[in-house]
């Protein structure tokens, strides 16, 4: 049947009913700002339209968008390199770059926008008519040659997220630029309402940052990151990835700035259908059928379909325990819905991984000894081997990723092997 669509995926506003309480009290006074903010932020435009780029310009801007309730907090700032030349960020709001351009000069590609006016006020940098993929990187790949341009801004997400649980798979085209480039962690958070709605545009963004009271942009510069001569783009940009998945404390998905696209033009065009609340007081969700009553009848049936669906979602996103996949599943019936909640921090979990880390941490040796055939030193070609325990939380992160990704190939040829049916090709 046609999915629903998700109660709290695409939600602005709180659930919780004292806040959604607060917010209504809170309103008339967040209209009144929204109207004085709105002339504040004429002001703003024209000031930084009329002073150069310096120093003075930046801090100015700062302090006068501080009375539009955008107040920027940066760590670290001593990491930034003087000679790196391109930053690479998570991307969260639509105004990122103008945020980091409040503490350092820089310029961000319009990818997305058509040149004209409305992308220079915006803050981009028109690279004019749209080519190929190639002919953008062999653009910015001489724009970045030249000594006297400012550095470069990229979020390889190519999509905004909330920041709260995970990162987009990063694009690689960012990272053949140049062999060495600056992670920057970005982390908002603003009280009442979500900080980003994936289908909303920038001007409705806009209004939303001018009527809450405040809008906290932290801004976390990591040390540079240089590209050895063996390693290839992919590789780069799955590395910087992981380190930035780790300075934010989320976890790094394969899902695409695509996948997300086409996520929401199914929500798009699927009919609204409405929830049954009678069933339960506080999030009007189906109970969830026990595994007692998993017996002929329509119980069962639903029980199977949920069991299937929790399958699909775990491939997706293999650190989500599979009890908190099947209890989502019970609300939405949807995976591309449990999908978004997972995605988005609306369904509180804590990562398998995190455990798997954890115990790898306290006893090493223990779990190697434990893990069996798979991670013998002895094993046969086709089976991951164990790597020497790493010193850095970096390094024994990046080991877990890769230890998982290899136990996951293998079971996937064991399963080939054993049933007789063709590896499926693509990302899992």
């Amino acid at each position: 049947g046609v999915p629903p669509l998700p109660r709290r995926g695409r939600g602005r506003f709180p659930s919780d009913g004292l806040l959604l309480l607060a917010l209504l009290l809170y309103a008339p006074v967040g209209l009144c700002l929204l109207v004085l903010r709105l002339f504040v932020g004429v002001h703003v435009f024209l000031v930084s339209c009329a002073l150069p780029d310096s120093l003075l310009r930046r801090f100015v801007v700062r302090v006068m968008c501080s009375m539009l309730g955008l107040v920027v907090r940066q760590s670290d700032p001593q990491l930034r390199g003087a000679g790196i030349r391109v930053y690479i960020a998570n991307h969260v709001t639509h105004f990122d770059h103008n945020v980091i351009n409040l503490l350092t000069s820089c310029n961000t590609p319009a990818l997305n926008s058509a040149p004209g006016f409305i992308c220079w006020s915006r803050g981009f940098m028109e690279l004019g008519a749209a080519g190929s993929r190639a002919e953008l990187v062999d653009s910015l790949k001489a724009y970045s040659t030249h000594g006297e341009n400012l550095p470069l801004l990229l979020f390889p997400e190519e999509a905004a997220t909330n920041g709260r649980v995970g990162l987009l798979r990063f694009s690689s085209w960012p990272f053949s630029i140049l062999d060495a480039i600056q992670p920057v962690a970005l982390q908002v958070q603003r009280p009442l309402i979500t900080v980003s709605v994936a289908d909303s545009s920038w001007i409705t963004e806009l209004l939303w940052t001018f009527f809450v009271p405040f809008t906290v942009y932290q801004v976390r510069w990591m040390p540079p990151v240089s590209r050895p001569a063996e390693e290839s783009s992919e590789e780069f940009a799955l590395r910087v990835q992981e380190l930035l998945a780790v300075e934010l404390g989320v976890v790094s998905t394969r899902l695409t700035a695509a996948d997300k696209a086409e996520h929401m033009k199914r929500l798009r065009h699927a009919p609204p259908r409405l929830f049954t609340p009678a069933l339960s007081p506080s999030l009007g969700a189906r109970p969830r059928v026990p595994s007692s009553l998993a017996s002929p009848g329509p119980f069962a049936a639903e029980d199977v379909q949920i069991t299937g669906m929790a399958q699909r979602v775990k491939e997706v996103l293999p650190h989500v325990p599979l009890g908190i996949i099947r209890r989502d599943l019970a609300q939405t019936n949807c995976v591309d819905t449990t999908i978004a909640n997972l995605l988005d921090g609306w369904v509180p979990f804590m990562p398998e991984e995190t455990v798997a880390a954890e115990d790898a941490l306290l006893a090493p040796s223990t779990s190697q000894a434990a893990a069996g055939p798979l991670c013998s030193t002895t094993a046969s070609p086709a089976e991951p081997a164990v790597k020497q325990f790493a010193r850095s939380s970096v390094q024994r992160h990046l080991s877990l990723q890769e230890r998982k990704r290899a136990l996951y190939d293998h079971a996937r040829r064991k399963y080939a092997e054993k049933h007789g049916a063709p590896l499926a090709t693509g990302t899992h």
